[in-house]
């Protein structure tokens, strides 16, 4: 199994170009299966998870070729319905294909997701997205089983605004009859990275963007080709590189409007941010400030960059709070943290991160994709040697991330074993 080998510390300078967006790219890989038809997908990474993705779609018959950032996905012939666990258990997104093969189909058998180790986040909301659509649903050893002789559109109105159930059910949606109006809707750019895809392929959508979402459904969409929007996760995770190691860097292919709070936070921290449509720049000389920080949905402080502005805030001058709202459970980055040297105390959802004055270099190991990107931050500015196991899970959301840090000066390999 392959570790990373960080030497710190070290300050990054340089530009970085950002990848297309995992969280966007495998909606629109489930997308392709409503239209019985070739789809194409451009500016998508190679990451574990694409390749997780197109392995269950080649389970259900549908093959899909990636080259050079093309993918290519032929949704023409289906031949299964299900989903099976041995895939579905590695990623929590393959459920995205329950939607898409209720809609055209009015079948779909997809196990129970896995993915992060962190946390239970139940399928609840998916489940009454379906049965507002007029699906049957159950849990049938282990698999969720949804049958729906008639698809029709229906009201939904999500507890949260759930990117995943917000994802399914605009799916689904594509394809039913009538009218179908998502309340409390998801407002994450790349639930309007979806629609517009849909909106090319013939589907008829209003108010993705907005906590409001109106389908009408159609008997049939046509194949789409489309290009991914850039990362806004991977652009803040190198934006905090650079803020934590008192670096230069510009951070290319990236839309600045997707991470207002995430650059306010930078700011707050005493990072000079200057931004055009597509670039970002960050100097983070001087040292850093603390901050409190509270996740949300969207359009507040994303809770996938929680962990990378822990790792920077860890070396801030006083005490800084992060309160974890989407996710309460989503800190098992901290006690690998504090092998760094790292003082964070947790009492629930609360963490308080009181700065120290530099962190040593330590093994630690990794848990999920955004932890195991903080425990590269800390590695970066750590004293010595820091040494990250089990980055097959950084590898399921960051292509290339050993070869864009050493780029930027950075002293990382990759070893095997």
């Amino acid at each position: 199994m392959d570790s990373f080998i960080i030497r710190g510390p070290c300050r990054l300078e340089g530009k970085v170009k950002i990848s297309g967006a995992k969280n966007a790219m495998l909606p629109l890989m489930a997308a392709t299966i409503l239209t019985g038809g070739r789809c194409v997908l451009d500016n998508v990474p190679d990451l574990r998870d694409t390749r997780t993705m197109m392995k269950v779609l080649e389970m259900l018959g549908i093959p899909a070729g990636l080259e050079d950032g093309v993918l290519s996905i032929d949704a023409t012939e289906v031949t299964s319905f299900e989903a099976p666990y041995d895939l579905v258990r590695t990623m929590r997104a393959s459920i995205y294909v329950l939607g898409p093969l209720l809609a055209r189909f009015g079948r779909a058998r997809v196990s129970m997701p896995g993915g992060c180790a962190w946390g239970p986040r139940p399928v609840d909301l998916h489940f009454k997205g379906m049965m507002a659509l007029g699906a049957e649903m159950k849990i049938d050893h282990g698999y969720i089983d949804a049958r729906a002789d008639r698809r029709r559109g229906g009201e939904v109105i999500l507890a949260v605004p759930s990117v995943g159930a917000t994802v399914n059910i605009l799916l689904a949606a594509s394809l039913a009859d009538g009218e179908t109006v998502i309340e409390n809707a998801a407002r994450e750019p790349e639930i309007s990275a979806l629609a517009g895809a849909l909106r090319c392929a013939g589907v008829e959508i209003e108010g993705d963007g907005t906590s409001t979402i109106r389908v009408q459904g159609r008997k049939s969409i046509e194949p789409f080709s489309h290009t991914v929007i850039p990362d806004r996760i991977e652009a803040g995770t190198y934006a905090a590189a650079a803020r934590i190691t008192g670096g230069d860097g510009t951070i290319e292919n990236c839309r600045p409007a997707h991470m207002h709070a995430v650059i306010d936070k930078l700011e707050a921290c005493g990072a000079e941010v200057s931004v055009t449509e597509n670039t970002m720049r960050i100097v983070g000389t001087g040292k850093i400030s603390s901050v409190d920080i509270e996740t949300g949905y969207y359009p507040s402080f994303p809770t996938d960059m929680q962990a990378q502005m822990m790792a920077v805030l860890c070396i801030a001058d006083g005490a800084s709070a992060i309160v974890e709202h989407v996710y309460p459970d989503r800190f098992t980055h901290v006690p690998e943290l504090r092998r760094f040297g790292a003082r964070v105390t947790l009492d629930g959802s609360v963490a308080v991160v009181s700065g120290v004055p530099r962190l040593e270099g330590a093994p630690v190991m990794a848990t999920d994709i955004r932890a195991s990107s903080a425990l590269l931050l800390a590695g970066l500015v750590a004293d010595g040697e820091t040494k990250v196991l089990r980055i097959y899970h950084i590898e399921r959301g960051y292509e290339d991330i050993e070869n864009k840090f050493r780029a930027l000066g950075a002293e990382i390999e990759r070893v095997a074993g």
